[in-house]
């Protein structure tokens, strides 16, 4: 019996059959199995009988993110006026120290060659963790670095400040038996110390107040480097600290060795600061002689920018978190973009919206209620969940937080509010780099060392960034480049020791 169809055509149509009832069976099941999954998310949100309880509960969902919208997001025309408020304040504290950015003259005043070489010693205290580092420059931009990380006990952090300064003198030592150094034979030491300085020169610098959670006792006013040389003496070190150095100077002059257009040097991490190259003539407030190059690097103290109340626009959720922080009142621009307070200002949105009922069905969470619980780590995983259900987030709710019964709309709102803050907290980084670029005139081209976990490890965050350029500057934004810098202060805490050596 003949076949209807040629031969020639029977193999063909045979594997359009067999690929065709493959995709059937695929859509079936993956049909199926969203079947199953929606079911089990409406009985994590109650029984069939609360079915429309579940759809209101959505409607709630929604206005709420409505609601949020509203107060997070930043218009272009919003990031322009901020720009124009940025300069104004920028050229206020380049005239007088009483300022709200302090814009602090570091006295480096010219940025590495690339070629200078040698083995110094550098120290980061940066927050939770402190560094002791030995850094070899090889010229050429090359850098070898052999380090030993500490964690720094709360009890340190909110103790004296003698404790605390003779804890870094015990990890300075502990590293160098390790790796075979003489702590007798007088190598020079970079201190980073990222805190709010009072720079009077390179080798001097006094802490004007503690952030980040350190409290320390017998600091604040101080010398951080005769408080530091001080403890070596105690401990008997012969160690010269020959350069007290901003991470954001750092950062900036560590890139400055491997990419001579770096200008810039931003930190995006616990904190957020930057600092870049100004000229001399621009400084009034400088009176001290002028150096060759005509420039000096600015530690500009970002972090402060918006206390005084007048420009940045505050959520009710960034209130409470001012609140409740150890310097209430301060570091206002640092609270909205820094990973030490993005998660708490997520948590604190998670608590009203639970006791408006628009969340978990107003169910109370006391782990959520313990503040800094929720932290940025977790709002970046959220952010990384593009499961349907958003298992990942579900599984941080029950895990972390008890939270066994989250409806897969509860989940898709909380997802919302860690893209509204982390967006916000980008878009806002970019005003400050916008602001300080089109100061320097470097928009024909100019690198912008960045460093920190935020801007390395959050996601979407440096492309947050520069789409905001792109909105503030246009094309102009192209000749920006946001570069990850790793070890900033580490390597550049070590290079302006050099510089300090050679007399920068």
């Amino acid at each position: 019996m003949s076949s209807f169809w040629p031969p020639d055509h029977r193999t063909t149509l045979f594997a359009f059959g067999l690929t065709t009832g493959i995709a059937l069976t695929s859509a079936a099941q993956f049909l199926y199995r969203s079947a199953v999954a929606l079911s089990d998310d409406e009985k994590d949100a109650g029984s069939p009988s609360q079915g429309p309880r579940h759809l209101a509960l959505s409607d709630h969902s929604a206005k709420a993110i409505q609601r949020l919208e509203k107060e997070f997001t930043l218009s272009t025309a919003t990031l322009h006026n901020m720009v124009k408020a940025f300069h104004r304040d920028m050229d206020r504290g380049l005239k007088r120290d009483n300022a709200v950015l302090k814009m602090v003259v570091s006295y480096v005043t010219k940025r590495p060659t690339g070629d200078e070489a040698g083995t110094y010693l550098a120290l980061d205290l940066g927050g939770s963790n402190f560094r002791v580092c030995e850094v070899t420059l090889g010229g050429k931009g090359q850098v070898r670095t052999r380090q030993k990380k500490f964690v720094v006990a709360d009890e340190l952090k909110t103790g004296e400040g003698k404790a605390l300064f003779d804890f870094f003198t015990d990890c300075v030592v502990q590293t160098l038996e390790e790796f075979g150094l003489d702590i007798h034979a007088g190598l020079k030491l970079g201190f980073t110390f990222s805190f709010p300085v009072e720079q009077h020169a390179i080798d001097k610098g006094t802490l004007y107040y503690w952030t980040k959670g350190f409290t320390a006792s017998g600091v604040v006013g101080q010398d951080a480097v005769q408080l530091l040389q001080d403890a070596f003496h105690r401990k008997n070190v012969n160690i010269n600290v020959c350069a007290l150095v901003n991470d954001t100077v750092g950062t900036l002059i560590a890139h400055a060795y491997a990419d001579t257009s770096t200008y810039m040097g931003v930190i995006l991490g616990t904190g957020c600061n930057a600092a870049y190259v100004e000229k001399v003539d621009n400084i009034p407030k400088y009176k001290g002689p002028r150096p060759a190059s005509g420039e000096m690097i600015i530690n500009m103290e970002w972090g402060a920018w918006g206390q005084d109340g007048t420009v940045l626009q505050t959520t009710p959720y960034d209130i409470k978190v001012d609140r409740e922080s150890p310097n209430p009142g301060k570091q206002s621009y640092e609270k909205m973009i820094s990973g030490f307070y993005l998660g708490d200002i997520t948590r604190h949105v998670m608590l009203e919206l639970i006791s408006t009922g628009e969340l978990f069905g107003g169910k109370h969470c006391p782990k959520l209620e313990e503040p800094h619980s929720f932290d940025t780590a977790l709002m970046s995983r959220i952010e990384r969940d593009h499961s349907i259900q958003l298992t990942d987030t579900r599984a941080i709710l029950s895990d972390l937080f008890d939270i066994q019964h989250s409806s897969l709309a509860d989940r898709r709102l909380i997802k919302r509010i860690c893209e509204l803050v982390g967006t916000r907290a980008a878009r806002l980084a970019a005003v400050g780099v916008a602001s300080v670029c089109t100061k320097m005139n470097k928009l024909n081209g100019c690198t912008v060392a960045v460093d920190g976990s935020v801007f390395e490890h959050y996601p979407h965050f440096a492309n947050r960034m520069r789409d905001a350029l792109r909105e503030l500057l246009g094309i102009n934004a192209d000749g920006i480049v946001l570069a990850q810098a790793r070890d900033g202060s580490g390597q550049g805490a070590a290079l302006i020791a050099a510089l300090a050596t050679s007399g920068a």
